[in-house]
């Protein structure tokens, strides 16, 4: 792929394509089916664990993972990216649920994944490149944050029925259930933790969640069974089996095509479709797709740097897209690229895409297999493993590093991304941090236009004028943010000369503001009788100048190629500079 390609190219199952035009064998195939099975084992808690965070049951994870995990790598752009649900939605689609339940949540993804497609056909991808590093922190540190609140009812057993959907009032809420605290809970979420904290440190190459998740659902077992009650994926969630009996844990089986609107919102009655409830849902599913896209096209630019290879940003949308249109129909949340789940797909050694469809085999398999097993896993315990997840998702090392390091204009785009998506929600926070860094970029660009007088420069004017005979010289963009100033100065500069060099050989850029305070300073040196004359002028000002049909004028305006030659037609010091006014009836363009 031909440089800066990768942002443009859009085909469907692009990163399948790649890989097998390189050529695929049996060998290649092997590692892929490695590297699956390593990555499968790792998602099946978490996306467990994640469709607890956002409010539905632990199946609706699987049921993510499994549909929008095996069609984004197949129609995608990524050769590595493995795709389910993950951390950064909580914070939006938990408010969904609440709202509008179960059938809300899929149709808001439904929408989403339109979105998605749309931005893939308009060539939306590039455009990833665009936002700061200040945004990207800041609303990643927020969502990480928010994430691990959310964890503490479950982490500290909390008896709390239900959380608000503003951030304070869930901190109000949290802080008045502290004297429900329950010990067994504590004791098996702090066991999790240490061993998810410990285990990287033994040098085991076994992901730290399954050792950390056996220990926490035995532990629990045992504090039940001598009396000791430990909330588990069993107590709390139950399902209406296929005699129409009411069964403990999560089904061992798929759910059937179904209308995402036809399921239970949040009252329990079906949802009916209506205008009116699509346009409710569309600001969700445009939170939802934004975060998506930033999401996966982050986490393929970083696969990018540990591979040596290059993703194709719109054919990745794409893919994005489909998985979240087709997931909600078989029960499948939000879902995007996640990157530690990818990280580890790297570093086991897959070469193509099929290993993300392998992982989402696996967790197929672990559904049909292990769904008696998995009603067993403690709440607590899928708790822990989430405040790791945030923890890592914070990035907080980069975070401070930023404060420290960055220039004030990017902490503070970092503090406004980080407190308003922590307070409002991320759409807010992403919008505000992006216009707030284009505001700060726009005024450190135009503070660097400056216009300074170089008559008495010897390396530019090699002899002294005469009296009331200046050069200056502009340096940096004259667009609408700093053009105004600059011409204004000039205009106080001019105020008592007879001629004025302008030297531009510095401007690149002339927009329309530029072209309306330039009018302004032709206006007020024509009051001052001063005779300007503009020099060596770049190719987008001298076009911008033609376009708007700016011409010389007698007496007022005139340009020239060099400063060589309007420096001849100007008197210098000692001599008969009025003579020198001759040359100027003809003056050159």
């Amino acid at each position: 792929m031909s440089h800066r390609a990768h942002l443009f190219s859009l085909r469907i199952f692009h990163a399948l394509r790649e890989a097998a035009a390189e050529g695929y064998g049996f060998s290649e195939l092997g590692k892929d089916i490695l590297a699956g099975i390593s990555v499968g084992i790792i998602a099946i808690p978490l996306a467990m664990a994640l469709a607890i965070a956002c409010g539905v049951p632990p199946q609706y994870g699987l049921y993510t993972a499994i549909i929008a995990g095996f069609l984004i790598p197949l129609c995608g752009g990524s050769r590595y990216s493995i795709s389910g649900p993950t951390a950064a939605f909580i914070v939006i689609l938990y408010p969904v649920v609440q709202k509008y339940g179960l059938g809300g949540l899929l149709l808001a993804t439904m929408l989403s994944g339109g979105i998605l497609v749309a931005m893939a056909v308009l060539r939306l991808g590039r455009f990833i490149q665009y936002i700061p590093e200040a945004v990207t922190l800041g609303f990643t540190a927020g969502i990480a944050v928010v994430i691990a609140t959310l964890q503490l009812r479950d982490l500290f057993g909390l008896s709390v029925d239900v959380m608000p959907e503003h951030y304070l009032e869930k901190l109000q809420v949290l802080l008045k259930a502290a004297d429900t605290a329950h010990w067994p809970a504590m004791l098996v979420a702090a066991i999790t933790l240490w061993l998810m904290l410990l285990w990287p440190k033994l040098g085991s190459r076994i992901p730290p969640h399954l050792p950390a998740v056996i220990t926490a659902t035995l532990l629990a077992l045992a504090l039940n069974h001598f009396g000791y009650p430990v909330e588990t994926i069993g107590s709390r969630f139950h399902y209406t089996a296929a005699d129409g009996s009411v069964a403990a844990g999560i089904p061992d089986m798929l759910p059937s095509l179904q209308w995402p609107w036809l399921l239970p919102g949040a009252d329990g009655q079906p949802l009916q479709w209506s205008s009116e409830l699509v346009k409710d849902l569309l600001t969700a599913a445009f939170a939802m797709a934004m975060l998506g896209a930033i999401e996966s096209l982050l986490c393929a630019m970083v696969l990018d740097g540990m591979t040596g290879r290059r993703h194709s940003a719109n054919s990745e949308l794409l893919g994005q897209g489909i998985g979240n249109i087709v997931a909600p129909f078989f029960g499948g949340m939000t879902a995007t690229a996640a990157l530690a789940r990818s990280a580890a797909n790297v570093r086991a050694g897959a070469v193509s895409p099929v290993s993300g469809m392998v992982h989402a085999g696996v967790v197929l398999l672990a559904l049909f297999a292990l769904a008696p097993v998995l009603s067993y896993l403690p709440l607590a315990g899928m708790a822990a493993l989430l405040l790791v997840v945030a923890w890592n998702m914070s990035e907080a090392p980069k975070a401070l590093h930023l404060i420290n390091t960055a220039p004030r204009s990017d902490v503070l785009v970092f503090a406004v991304c980080f407190s308003f998506t922590v307070l409002f929600d991320m759409v807010i926070a992403i919008s505000c941090g992006i216009i707030i860094a284009a505001l700060l970029f726009v005024r450190e660009v135009a503070e660097m236009t400056k216009v300074s007088d170089v008559t008495e420069n010897p390396r530019l004017v090699s002899e002294k004028l005469a009296p009331r005979h200046k050069v200056f010289r502009i340096s940096g963009p004259l667009f609408f943010a700093a053009a105004d100033r600059v011409f204004a100065e000039l205009a106080v500069l001019c105020k008592e000369q007879q001629q004025v060099v302008i030297l531009m050989d510095g401007v690149t850029l002339l927009d329309a503001g530029g072209l309306a305070a330039f009018d302004k300073f032709l206006t007020a040196t024509s009051q001052y009788q001063c005779h300007v004359m503009l020099v060596d002028l770049q190719f987008q000002v001298l076009k911008t100048l033609a376009k708007a049909k700016v011409r010389p004028i007698d007496g007022l305006l005139s340009f020239y190629p060099t400063l060589a030659d309007a420096l001849r037609l100007i008197p210098k010091r000692d001599t008969d500079y009025l003579a020198g006014f001759s040359a100027l009836d003809n003056p050159g363009l």
